[in-house]
């Protein structure tokens, strides 16, 4: 059948997408920002990319970053509307299905098109915080009600947000739940992998902002700074406002503190490899890839709760531990202490995920659930 993709350019995109590559379907891409050129990694996918401009015109960055008014300005002339071109090309391919990933990204956009043709087959796919976060914002969760009663099939990554489309219209048929970017290239990943008993590493996902909450674990961390001096403590994807917490910590006399920002994802696998612990933290996800890579490295988890999404995979002090208040650093502090205390919770943690957990992560085994998904569809 003919697949109608439509996403952001993403890494968990493409992942999804190349399972079904040679699984007998024609898939197209409407890249939903208009401003990507085409991508190698799914060259075997009819892709719809760079619509977005009129002019590309000589100087426009430097316009946006200097004059960003006029640059404004100049885009509500030069921008083409989503929902046209999305109509459009809808109407070209004549798809039997339109996929939508990300609710605000991606289904909000072209909900007056898929209501103007209400026979057209649509699945949505939930990533993250998609209901979980913005069925808080008035202006989403409108959104939300106004998407849900329309789509027809859904997938999500966690069974907490098939509860919450439920409650918000969803009536169509649910497809299961299964990570937002695909399976696990397992046999891959093993060349990354020294022994357990080698790691010394405490690896620590270093997001901000809106939902991530690593300051609290860092404010643990810094606590228990003589307790963890045999360990190396590596903070990724860091943004500014951990950075700027880091200078306060003085972490350059601790001499096992490294804080990066952003890196690659072989690099982030690679990281995975050397570390014991991976800490990851926030106030709203869903079931998030960075935890089912530490779980596929041999990595034991240290991982928030919210809404009750991680206990769907971890359960508290087997396989894992759960945060369950994101924003306490002492509740996180004691969490570690408990873990250094008992180093035989780690090892039989990680030999738990191991025999039970990462077989279902395979990336071929996966697909194949995924493709059969689809087969449904027809």
């Amino acid at each position: 059948m003919k697949i109608l993709m439509v996403s952001i350019p993403s890494l968990h995109f493409f992942r999804w997408t190349s399972q079904l590559q040679d699984a007998g379907h024609e898939v197209y891409w409407f890249d939903i920002t208009g401003m990507s050129t085409p991508v190698e990694r799914i060259h075997w996918v009819k892709q719809k990319t760079a619509w977005k401009l009129r002019w590309n015109y000589p100087g426009r960055i430097f316009m946006k970053s200097r004059f960003p008014k006029i640059y404004r300005w100049l885009q509500s002339i030069n921008e083409r509307d989503t929902a046209k071109v999305f109509e459009a090309y809808l109407n070209e391919i004549k798809p039997d299905v339109v996929h939508s990933f990300a609710l605000y990204v991606s289904c909000t956009p072209i909900i007056s098109v898929m209501e103007k043709y209400p026979s057209q087959k649509w699945i949505y796919s939930s990533w993250g915080s998609d209901l979980f976060y913005f069925q808080n914002e008035p202006k989403y969760l409108a959104d939300i009600k106004r998407v849900l009663p329309r789509v027809n099939y859904l997938f999500t990554d966690c069974q907490r947000d098939y509860k919450i489309a439920q409650q918000y219209g969803f009536v169509g048929e649910f497809l299961g739940v299964f990570p937002g970017g695909g399976g696990f290239n397992l046999a891959e990943m093993e060349k990354y992998k020294p022994p357990v008993k080698e790691r010394k590493t405490i690896l620590i996902k270093g997001f901000q902002g809106r939902s991530g909450r690593a300051i609290p674990v860092l404010k643990a961390i810094e606590q228990l700074q003589n307790l963890l001096s045999d360990f190396e403590i590596v903070v990724f994807g860091a943004d500014a406002e951990v950075f700027s917490f880091v200078k306060k910590l003085n972490t350059d006399k601790w001499n096992n503190f490294t804080v990066l920002g952003k890196i690659t994802h072989d690099e982030v696998v690679q990281l995975m490899g050397q570390s014991l612990i991976y800490i990851g933290n926030s106030n709203s996800d869903g079931i998030p890839n960075t935890l089912l890579e530490a779980i596929c490295m041999d990595v034991f988890p240290i991982q928030s709760n919210p809404g009750g999404a991680t206990a769907e995979i971890i359960e508290n002090g087997v396989n894992g531990i759960l945060i369950e208040n994101p924003e306490d650093s002492q509740e996180i502090k004691q969490l570690l202490l408990k873990i250094l205390d008992q180093n035989v919770l780690v090892e039989k943690g990680i030999k738990f995920n191991n025999s039970t957990i990462k077989p279902n992560l395979e990336y071929n085994y996966l697909r194949n659930q995924v493709v059969k998904k689809y087969d449904l569809i027809e």
